[in-house]
């Protein structure tokens, strides 16, 4: 029967912890089964693993998180399942232009079923998307722009202010340092001038 641990973590398990959930996520599967599978390999209980997931790996791997959801919706959408709400479309140009690309490959597959006798030629094409009203989308483009200008300006302040944190924690940890090494040099001259005046006596 194996033991089972209750050590600290190592950072390798942690890698492998992280490794099994991500494979999970991405293949469709249940954290829980991620769980109990690392468990099975470290000769952990599912629910200590579970517990180091949620308590101190799972916000290092956000973006790993983020990605595995979009490789298991890209595999369902290949394979015809269906994509959960929670899959998000991101918020790219091609995605904000898709609804339009959707509605005029829809007219003109509708156009194409009433003129089925006819050929479709590009020039039918043409005549038919010059008809079609223009979306601006200028506005909203302009709109992202600043949001996303506004993100990065808050990030820099944030970085900085992190980096002025940073340099002051170094350097109040060489102080400490630097006190510790006098207090041990002290302690050391303290001891050997009472040896000295021990033997004196």
């Amino acid at each position: 029967m194996t033991t089972i641990r209750q050590d600290a973590w190592s950072t390798d398990e942690d890698l492998i912890l992280a490794e099994v959930v991500l494979r999970h996520i991405r293949e469709g599967s249940t954290q829980l089964a991620a769980f109990e599978e690392v468990g099975d390999r470290l000769s952990r209980t599912s629910a200590a693993c579970g517990f180091r997931w949620n308590s101190a790996i799972r916000k290092k791997y956000e973006s790993a998180i983020g990605l595995a959801k979009k490789q298991r919706a890209k595999g369902r959408a290949l394979t015809g399942d269906f994509i959960p709400k929670e899959v998000k479309k991101e918020k790219s140009e091609e995605n904000i232009l898709a609804p339009v690309v959707d509605d005029v490959k829809g007219e003109i597959a509708h156009a194409a079923e009433l003129n089925s006798n006819d050929s479709l030629t590009m020039d039918k094409v043409i005549e038919f998307l010059s008809g079609y009203p223009k979306v601006d989308k200028s506005q909203e483009y302009t709109n992202q722009i600043k949001r996303l200008e506004e993100e990065n300006e808050m990030l820099v302040k944030r970085v900085e202010k992190l980096e002025n944190e940073k340099k002051i924690i170094a350097e109040d940890y060489k102080a400490l340092i630097g006190i510790m090494d006098r207090a041990r040099q002290f302690s050391v001259y303290d001891h050997s001038t009472k040896s000295v005046a021990q033997s004196t006596k």
